[in-house]
């Protein structure tokens, strides 16, 4: 890799220790990636913040860095493993949220901004087209990619640290316009309703591209949370971390020869698939990716009256969670007995055992239910969950 001279000294180590270390992983990844050079980003998006993930091994790497390390951009968290606030209400142990508020308090020393979520386009970390990031929660980095048209890999926790500490990356993948090219057409055949519908689409898209970059075509309205429910399925089940829409996207790219047909018989067994024919759940989560300040209106409308009878969590960055004081939804949700989960989500708080069965409408939310915390699943819109919580 061709390094500038203050590149060459920030991997001598002659700007601290966190630089230099951090310099070294993403020179590694770029000799790795066969990058020309390294290049800088407007945003980083950190992965790897849940304790439960982390470790105390994660933990230890996190405190060295955090000695001398600070951010050069502007930096956000991906979600914690508890609700930094209200972790007591959620059931989360005391043990564990001792250690992970020591996660944030290392990035918190190292100038990152603690808004944990898996949605920073929704407040304020939202590039421009064209810009280079470096992002790492999955279902960001799709959505950066495919609908924002910003530019990033799909980048794992120490290198987002690093992006962070030195304002760069290396130039390879997605960075690059050669391999941001569709490689498969899917032509979608089927009307699109909800975020269901745009869920099972990801999946029925994600596993039949397995890694290629498609060209959605067909699809003639998409909402940005209809889009936000896609980018976070498509690459959940084996899909490309960027996929474009005719018509929607904002990159202009030419059809591919390969084609896919997607039929209303195919979006309706995935639906199927995502399923497991439960009748009755001890647990509902609504917010993967977390939810926007319109989901949270339809949540208060559906529940307005209701009274939740299950474990009801509705994931939320908190400041979209802040401007639903404000706009008086909250006290509408939480008179109805849901739960608030700011900062977190089911993916990444320490649940295995807690709950049997969930009810979701978010499709990337049935995958990592199953296959992480065991789960049974029911998938379906958010109205049939909100009649799972209070049946």
């Amino acid at each position: 890799m061709q390094l500038t001279r203050e590149e060459k000294e920030m991997l001598e180590g002659r700007h601290g220790n966190a630089v230099k270390k951090s310099m070294e992983i993403l020179v590694a990844l770029g000799e790795i990636y066969g990058a020309k050079r390294l290049i800088p980003v407007k945003t980083v998006q950190i992965s790897g913040v849940s304790y439960d993930n982390l470790g105390d091994a994660g933990l230890e790497f996190l405190a060295e860095m955090a000695k001398d390390g600070k951010v050069r951009v502007p930096t956000t968290l991906n979600p914690a493993g508890m609700d930094l606030e209200n972790w007591k209400v959620l059931g989360i142990p005391e043990d564990f949220a001792k250690k992970q508020k020591m996660v944030i308090d290392a990035f918190a020393k190292m100038g990152v901004t603690t808004t944990c979520t898996c949605t920073p386009y929704l407040v304020g970390n939202r590039p421009d087209v064209g810009s280079h990031i470096a992002w790492g929660e999955s279902s960001a980095v799709t959505f950066a990619n495919s609908v924002l048209g910003a530019r990033t890999n799909k980048e794992g926790g120490p290198s987002t640290i690093a992006a962070a500490l030195t304002g760069l990356t290396p130039e390879y993948g997605l960075h690059l316009d050669e391999n941001r090219k569709p490689r498969v057409l899917v032509e979608v055949n089927s009307e699109l309703d909800g975020i269901v519908d745009f869920g099972a689409l990801g999946k029925v898209v994600g596993e039949a591209t397995r890694g290629k970059i498609p060209l959605l075509k067909g699809i003639v309205h998409a909402a940005e949370d209809e889009m936000k429910a896609l980018s976070a399925s498509i690459v959940t089940y084996n899909g490309a971390p960027l996929f474009h829409v005719e018509g929607i996207t904002p990159e202009r790219v030419d059809e591919p020869d390969e084609k896919i047909l997607v039929a209303k018989s195919d979006i309706e067994k995935a639906i199927s698939e995502m399923n497991d024919g439960v009748d009755d759940v001890d647990f509902v989560f609504i917010g993967c990716p977390h939810c926007s300040i319109d989901e949270l209106k339809k949540i208060s409308e559906l529940l307005g009256g209701k009274r939740a009878g299950k474990e009801f969590w509705i994931g939320v960055a908190r400041p979209i969670k802040e401007e639903s004081d404000r706009l008086g939804y909250t006290k509408i949700i939480e008179a109805a007995g849901a739960k608030f989960a700011c900062d977190t989500c089911h993916v990444v708080a320490p649940l295995k055992g807690r709950f049997k069965a969930i009810a979701t409408n978010s499709a990337k939310g049935v995958y990592y239910g199953r296959n992480k915390n065991g789960f049974k699943t029911y998938f379906g819109t958010l109205k049939e969950c909100i009649g799972m919580a209070v049946k």
